[in-house]
């Protein structure tokens, strides 16, 4: 099936990403995306940039190149009681955020503290996606994530850089298969997402595509396949 979009992609505004929004534009133009999300991180993240960055969103166009231009934020967790690193008054401007647990800008604890801190984010009504919760840095009771995910109405991704052999997150293929398992299970949706920190990788999800056939995982519980997923992400609170 094909891939309409991708909502987690970074630029060097992000401080240690490697091309610009107009290369990972035309990257999603030249992969034929209906859409291409812009998520640089946010402001804990060493070497990100400044909120006056994301309040500047406005001067992008909503259609670039024939693609569909969505503008959003990696927040970061930076506490176990699931405090998030922007205000509300900024993330109502997105599209949608997405929030993360990142060793930069919290110290992690155990499973259920973890697990305790993403769902507390996942609580917020503009976080629509949790980020990459695959890493054995960060164990997580998937049991109580996917559950929390299906009751808040948030999707869990399936991020196609964890499972770079380049990667630093650990366990990524161990950790999703789990947490697609109980997806599947208990009928939750998930988002595939690049991560992409330089243009080339922008629309690539060839790794989750593999682990989705692999596991048999259902394609209508995969968003990135149909407009209603799209519109899944970005309802408004």
């Amino acid at each position: 099936m094909r891939i309409l979009f991708d909502l987690h992609t970074h630029t060097i505004a992000s401080g240690h990403a490697f091309s610009t929004l107009k290369e990972n534009i035309e990257e999603a133009k030249a992969k034929s995306l209906y859409a291409m999300g812009t998520s640089d991180h946010s402001i804990s993240m060493p070497g990100t940039t400044h909120p006056i960055f994301f309040s500047n969103y406005k001067t992008i166009k909503d259609s670039i190149m024939g693609v569909r231009i969505l503008k959003s934020i990696e927040v970061n967790i930076i506490a176990l009681d699931g405090t998030i690193d922007m205000d509300n008054s900024a993330l109502e401007n997105m599209d949608y955020v997405i929030a993360s647990l990142h060793q930069p800008c919290v110290t992690a604890g155990t499973a259920e503290q973890n697990t305790y801190a993403v769902i507390q984010a996942m609580k917020n009504p503009y976080v629509k996606i949790i980020g990459h919760p695959d890493d054995d840095r960060f164990p997580l009771n998937y049991d109580k994530l996917v559950s929390a995910a299906k009751t808040e109405q948030a999707a869990l991704e399936l991020n196609n850089s964890s499972f770079s052999e380049r990667s630093g997150r650990i366990n990524a293929h161990k950790n999703c298969t789990k947490m697609l398992r109980l997806c599947k299970k208990h009928s939750v949706p998930i988002v595939m997402s690049s991560d992409a920190h330089i243009y080339y990788d922008v629309g690539n999800m060839s790794s989750c595509e593999k682990l989705l056939d692999e596991l048999d995982f259902p394609k209508e519980l995969v968003l990135n396949y149909s407009m209603e997923g799209l519109a899944f992400i970005l309802k408004k609170v």
